[in-house]
């Protein structure tokens, strides 16, 4: 799942029903403005169903010619520029993820040991703390923000449910499969329980949401054009269901597969989300994952 730092392109169905699902909450608390910057953020991702962790960063002013960022140690972690038509066009956000590596030894897929990044090579990778953003302007002037990284994720939602209309889930309390709360599963995976890694994160189970987001998507082939009608909703923390609209669903032929996710976003913007599929839109003859 890649967390919608600014609105996701494929959007275009729940853009155009945006009055039918004004229902978003508290906003989530960015460094914003960023000194220099109108916005800067660094965050952490987790998706506790397929079990993998990224390093998510966003910087937006006028007019960049240049962006870069710094981490707690000096190191430069990031850095880019425009050129040709682009310098002349200038910048002005700059959006980045890293690579998700599998946190945990998924017993389906072939991975070797060293293909996996659990949560205590990855908190060892990132240093929490302040990053630096710093940028050059149209005209060489000098642009500098800070914003912070810290490792209090959210606990994965759990039960994430369909029933036709209403999506719903409940407040989780661990991380799924990059640090389960079971110490057998943990074993099982590959990975260390919440119990073990607590000397490096915040208790999930502690950390506040700020809001939630919940996202369903056409689950089709790659070049399905489908699969580009995706609603997307972000919800207050105290809700736990949301409607989807009916004229969304209408819009998609019968029997559609379809995925949800709903991540919990921390007030430092990390977030972690839970997958589910295997739901069917429109049913009629069923979907075909269903059949199977």
């Amino acid at each position: 799942m890649k967390l919608s730092l600014k609105p996701h392109p494929k959007t275009r169905i729940a853009a155009a029903i945006g009055a039918a699902i004004a229902i978003t909450g508290a906003s989530v608390h960015a460094t914003e403005p960023c000194d220099d910057f109108g916005e800067c953020k660094v965050l952490v991702e987790v998706n506790s169903s397929d079990g993998d962790i990224g390093f998510h960063f966003l910087g937006d002013a006028d007019d960049l010619r240049a962006m870069r960022i710094d981490g707690p140690d000096g190191e430069k972690v990031f850095e880019n520029g425009a050129f040709g038509p682009l310098r002349e066009q200038l910048l002005t956000e700059n959006f980045g993820e890293s690579a998700e590596p599998l946190c945990w030894f998924d017993p389906d897929e072939e991975e070797d040991w060293e293909d996996v990044v659990t949560l205590r090579d990855f908190v060892d990778r990132w240093e929490a703390g302040t990053y630096v953003f710093s940028g050059k302007g149209e005209n060489g002037e000098k642009l500098t923000g800070e914003t912070e990284l810290t490792f209090d994720l959210p606990a994965a939602p759990k039960e994430v449910n369909f029933d036709g209309t209403n999506i719903s889930w409940m407040a989780g309390d661990d991380l799924g499969n990059c640090a389960p709360r079971d110490a057998e599963e943990a074993e099982q995976n590959g990975v260390e329980p919440i119990a073990d890694v607590l000397d490096i994160i915040a208790d999930p189970e502690l950390v506040p949401v700020a809001a939630y987001e919940v996202v369903m998507e056409p689950d089709v082939e790659d070049g399905d054009p489908i699969g580009d009608e995706i609603f997307r909703v972000r919800v207050s923390a105290s809700t736990t269901m949301v409607d989807v609209p009916t004229q969304y669903l209408m819009s998609l032929p019968d029997d559609t597969p379809v995925k949800i996710e709903v991540g919990a976003i921390g007030f430092d913007d990390n977030a972690t989300f839970t997958e589910e599929d295997g739901f069917c839109v429109n049913e009629v003859d069923g979907c075909d994952d269903e059949e199977e």
